[in-house]
């Protein structure tokens, strides 16, 4: 039975929510380059939690043929790594006493609207992130990562009602297990 979400093979650079994360991490990591200094912790935390949110998507989807579970573990904890990562630019701001833009406003729509490119990519952003200051480039940041928390919720989503009403691995193969024996009965002895 061929998986609704990946029809034929499965590709995760296909998913909008993975190339989202592709657009985070790279933007993260320019953040971290020019605004904070070599050495500070928080780079490295900063950076893996961007990279995490990235690689499991990637993991999760190559997982999915193997175990449902897997796949939808994975990509729970790379919902969590981008949330640890909102946070984190959160905090940037709250301790520099910068303005976290409200979801509503002028430039948060802005960056929502270069979000619906179909061409979409880091380099839609590259610009704003190298030239900005830091409360502009930490605020565009956020809005990046509600994007990438929203398309991996109904990745998700659509991910588990696919294994409710189909069932996972384990499943599928203990019923084609069952037809076999029911078609190949054993003779008495052997």
């Amino acid at each position: 039975m061929q998986n609704e979400l990946f029809p034929g093979k499965a590709d995760y650079t296909d998913l909008l929510c993975y190339q989202k994360s592709l657009i985070v991490y790279d933007g993260t990591f320019l953040f971290c380059s020019r605004f904070l200094k070599k050495g500070d912790r928080t780079i490295d935390q900063m950076v893996q939690a961007a990279r995490s949110g990235k690689q499991n998507i990637i993991e999760g989807v190559l997982a999915w043929e193997v175990s449902n579970e897997t796949f939808l573990k994975l990509l729970g904890v790379a919902r969590a790594s981008q949330e640890e990562l909102l946070e984190d630019y959160r905090d940037y701001l709250r301790t520099r006493r910068l303005e976290l833009w409200d979801k509503d406003s002028r430039p948060a729509l802005k960056v929502r609207q270069l979000g619906k490119s179909p061409e979409e990519s880091f380099e839609t952003y590259r610009e704003y992130l190298e030239q900005r200051s830091d409360g502009t480039c930490a605020n565009i940041m956020i809005c990046l990562i509600h994007q990438c928390n929203y398309l991996l919720d109904q990745f998700l989503r659509t991910a588990g009602k696919q294994f409710v009403q189909n069932g996972g691995i384990r499943e599928k193969m203990k019923q084609a297990r069952l037809d076999y024996l029911r078609r190949n009965p054993r003779e008495p002895g052997k």
